[in-house]
Order: C-alpha cells, then sequence, then structure tokens
C-alpha cells in the first residue's frame, strides 16, 4: 500500500543525508532538494496545497540547523511523520455512539459510480450488527442489480432489506426504512443511494432531495483511492450536498496513495476507514498515527 509514496519519502531523507556533514542545511540546498520532493509528490497524486504544506513544516524543522549525518534520517522522519499526521489529523466519528437515544439513526452512503458503497454499506453493516439493531435500505433504485446485491449481502450477515421495486424513488425507499425501524424498535438505518457522477446535475439534486426527505444522522461518502486525483473533485462536489466523513476504499492496490492523503486536509473532513479487499471484515478503522508510521516504514 502506497509503496511509491514511501519511495518519494525515502529518497528525500536519502538526499539530505548525502548534503549533510554536521553543518547547517542552507535554504538553496533545501530548496533544491525540495523541489525535487515536490514532484515527486505531485507524481504520485498529492495536491499542490498539501505538498505546499509538507514543504514548509520541513523547512521549518531543517532550515538553518545543525544535523549530524548519523540523525539526518531520524529527523526527516519526525518531521514528516509531524507534518502528515496534522494534515491528517480531524475529529473522529464513533459509528457505535449512533441509535442511543432511542430513535434510529440514518447513515446515508453516497459517491461517484463504482466506488465502491454497497460493499462499504455492507462491511459496515458487519461491523455494527453485534452491538446494534441494523436494518438496510436499498436507495439505488436506478439499478435492479444494486438491489439483488443489498439483498444478496442482508442474507450473508442475517440482516433485513427495506426494498421497492426497480425505478421507485430512492428517497421513499429509504423514508419506509427508517419508520421500519422506528416500529421494530431498530438502532441504525443504513441507507444506500444510486451511484453518480458529481457532474450530472439531475442526480445530485436527486440525492439533495435525498437528504432533505430523510435528514440523515451520518453522510459518508465513499471514493475509490485508485481514481487518483479525481476523488479530490469528486469530494469538493460533493460538499455542495454535505458530508460528515470518508471512506476510501482499494486502499490496498494504491500503490501512489497521494490522493488519499490530500482528501482530509482538502474537504476538512475525516477518513473513517480503509478498504483493503472484498471480505466483509477488510475494512479498517483510519488512523492518522498509524498512517504516517507506515509512510514512514
Amino acid at each position: 500500500m502506497f509503496e511509491k509514496l514511501k519511495s518519494s519519502i525515502k529518497d528525500f531523507s536519502g538526499k539530505v543525508q548525502e548534503t549533510v556533514v554536521e553543518k547547517e542545511i542552507s535554504e538553496d540546498i533545501l530548496d533544491n532538494i525540495l523541489f525535487d520532493l515536490e514532484l515527486e509528490l505531485l507524481q504520485n497524486n498529492v495536491a499542490q496545497k498539501v505538498v505546499d504544506k509538507i514543504k514548509e513544516d520541513l523547512k521549518e524543522e531543517l532550515l538553518g540547523k545543525s544535523v549530524k549525518r548519523t540523525k539526518v534520517e531520524q529527523n526527516i522522519k519526525e518531521a514528516f511523520r509531524n507534518s502528515i499526521k496534522e494534515i491528517l489529523e480531524k475529529p473522529s466519528i464513533d459509528l457505535k455512539e449512533l441509535g442511543k437515544d432511542g430513535e434510529p439513526s440514518l447513515i446515508l452512503f453516497m459517491g461517484f459510480n463504482g466506488s465502491g458503497k454497497t460493499t462499504s454499506l455492507a462491511k459496515i453493516a458487519h461491523r455494527l450488527k453485534d452491538d446494534k439493531k441494523v436494518v438496510l435500505a436499498a436507495g439505488d433504485t436506478y439499478r435492479s442489480a444494486a438491489i439483488d446485491q443489498l439483498e444478496e449481502h442482508g442474507q450473508n450477515l442475517g440482516l433485513k432489506v427495506v426494498k421497492h421495486n426497480y425505478g421507485a424513488d430512492g428517497a421513499a425507499v429509504i423514508y419506509d426504512a427508517k419508520e421500519h425501524a422506528k416500529k421494530e424498535g431498530y438502532d441504525i438505518v443504513l441507507g444506500d443511494t444510486a451511484g453518480r457522477s458529481h457532474s450530472d446535475k439531475n442526480l445530485m439534486e436527486e440525492l439533495a432531495k435525498v437528504c432533505r426527505v430523510n435528514s440523515p444522522d451520518l453522510k459518508l461518502l465513499v471514493v475509490d483511492a485508485l481514481a487518483g486525483n479525481d476523488i479530490v473533485e469528486q469530494a469538493e462536489k460533493y460538499e455542495e450536498i454535505g458530508f460528515d466523513g470518508i471512506i476510501v476504499t482499494k486502499v490496498d492496490v494504491d500503490k501512489k496513495g497521494g490522493a488519499t492523503l490530500s482528501l482530509s486536509y482538502l474537504t476538512g473532513k475525516p477518513i473513517l476507514f480503509l478498504g483493503t479487499g472484498q471480505e466483509y471484515g477488510d475494512l479498517e478503522v483510519f488512523d492518522p498515527s498509524e498512517m504516517a508510521e507506515k509512510l514512514m516504514e
């Protein structure tokens, strides 16, 4: 995971180490090395604003300081680690705190076509079902296959799925699921929505209607790490609808990793989970400190 980004950080450390001979690091020397780092980070899908922050953080940590060659790697790792943690750290959300006030909480999943919304919804259901009474809502009525897919997940997980016919109003499906949850004493409703392009105005308005009718307690944006820089553009567009947290899928096969690094910083929203495979258990709670450590490996 993120092998190319790790390699860029390692190369930067090596270049600084070659330069330092127990003397102060001058601005000219550091600027030359940081220029190479900037190119590497941009090639690994790190957004320019994030690159600029990393460079400023490293300058503040290294410029004008005497660093022994034997301590260079340690100093750079510490500077990178602190910068990345600051970029990624946002107030997190504990899903298990939802559904505690006697009213069912609605978690709505949305995102681009093929981002992995339905699979991510099922993985969240798998995480919650032992502690919460969970019902699934098949709000993606644009594709009959999407309804079938959610039903299959429901059968595998032993969870009820509320559905309407293909082509029905997705907002109405989720509304009915909420009413069912109230009546039957469920804690959590997990609502699927149709995959849509962030550039499709009509479909985005439909999603806005789903939110307006159902007032979700939590809106999760699901993005595919392999989409690269486009996931940042998607997230910025979905900010018009509003979302509370992010799930990044397919990070296990994303060699670059820069878009994931950029996403939380640019949107101000926390990354909550990383999808790392196809099994229900392949969903990692996102930990900024752990991510920073992995990039330093």
